[in-house]
């Protein structure tokens, strides 16, 4: 059975970002041993079992059991490919705005505190944002007190770095 190809999407063409932290690595690491030592054994076995019922055409068991088999064995190759190109940021105690720092911004008298980190990590509701998207593209390599200006879609937004940890 050949599984389905879907149509390429929006970001099909978009590269991976390597770049993550020291604890996301190492969440990634404890997921692939769980895959690999726990989720797989079990999978293969259950392969094994309905395919000794032999007739794969209507066994639909036994196309379920492939089916959980070859999701875990995706998983597994996606998450060693990407641990095969990751890059970890290396916190560093520059003056200027790079991968790792947290930075607090104003505009219009109200501040914003982010830190900017790779795609893989992005979690906006608490303050991490991408080095690609507009705001992280900004800022990196500019210092305290420099003022940035975002353009946007439809409009040009300007800030001042407050401070940079």
């Amino acid at each position: 059975m050949q599984s389905p190809k879907r149509k390429p999407g929006k970001y099909t063409d978009t590269k991976d970002d390597p770049y993550i932290t020291q604890e996301k690595y190492n969440k990634l690491k404890s997921s692939l041993k769980r895959l690999l030592e726990v989720e797989r054994p079990p999978a293969i076995k259950d392969v094994k079992e309905q395919a000794a019922f032999g007739d794969f055409s209507e066994n639909a068991a036994y196309s379920i059991a492939k089916g959980k088999l070859r999701s875990i064995n995706n998983r597994i190759t996606k998450i060693e490919n990407f641990l095969k190109k990751a890059i970890i940021i290396q916190k560093s105690s520059s003056n200027e705005v790079q991968l790792g720092s947290i930075i607090t911004i104003e505009n219009d008298n109200e501040e914003k505190t982010y830190q900017i980190l790779g795609s893989a990590e992005v979690n906006v509701t608490k303050g991490v944002i991408s080095h690609n998207s507009p705001i992280g593209s900004a800022l990196i390599g500019k210092k305290e007190g420099d003022n940035v200006e975002i353009a946007l879609k439809d409009k040009s937004i300007k800030y001042k770095i407050i401070k940079i940890q």
